[in-house]
């Protein structure tokens, strides 16, 4: 292999024993419920974190016993375990959710995606999040079939 290819060095944990990934998405292990989705918003980096915490807020408030879980580094949120309508993750600069059926949203949420049911709402440090179209969303998105994941 030429110099300076081939394997990159594990990942480090940072102090508080989490590692994180590219955009400072937090490493969790695959879990379900509250806990591990409470542990992965723990470890979101700067502002992120607040985010995490109003976004799991207004989910469980819009839907009273949402099933939470975390997979691929990924809070999901459903009806059914294994089956979601939302997650969201960390990129560098913003926070991506996604509405797995959001193409049937009224209105759609503004992202596109190269799945055609998928649509995003990426939320930056600076954004109020529009609480009453969010939890609009969330219910709506809850009421169509999730995706099996």
């Amino acid at each position: 292999m030429p110099e300076g290819k081939g394997k990159r060095p594990p990942l480090k944990p940072g102090p508080d024993g989490i590692v994180r990934l590219a955009g400072g998405n937090p490493q969790i292990a695959k879990g379900y419920g509250d806990e591990v989705v409470q542990r992965y918003i723990a470890a979101m980096p700067g502002w992120q974190r607040a985010v995490g915490e109003k976004l799991d807020a207004l989910i469980a408030r819009a839907v009273p016993g949402v099933e939470k879980a975390v997979k691929w580094n990924t809070p999901f949120y459903g009806t059914k375990q294994d089956i979601y309508f939302v997650s969201y993750h960390c990129m560098t600069k913003y926070v991506k959710v996604a509405f797995h059926n959001g193409a049937m949203l009224d209105p759609k949420p503004p992202g596109t995606s190269k799945q055609e049911k998928v649509r995003y709402l990426d939320i930056y440090e600076n954004d109020t999040i529009d609480e009453d179209q969010f939890t609009d969303w969330v219910k709506q998105a809850s009421q169509l079939p999730g995706e099996k994941m």
